[in-house]
């Protein structure tokens, strides 16, 4: 399998595991249908995700 495959693959395992979660547990569901909703209030989750996505790439491209 290609790079290229093995990132498509892992996109799609992130995306079913969401999906996964938000099925068996309707309050994550709840949760993340309110924070799509009420954007201005929760910024601060985006802050923390966008910190984290960060991380990872800090942390990935160190190890070359």
């Amino acid at each position: 399998m290609t790079q290229h495959g093995r990132r498509i693959a892992a996109y799609l395992i992130a995306l079913l595991l969401l999906v996964g979660v938000c099925l068996i547990f309707p309050r994550a569901l709840a949760f993340v249908e309110l924070a799509a909703r009420e954007l201005r209030y929760f910024w601060w989750l985006i802050l923390i995700a966008a910190l984290g996505i960060w991380l990872i790439f800090f942390f990935k491209s160190g190890k070359r």
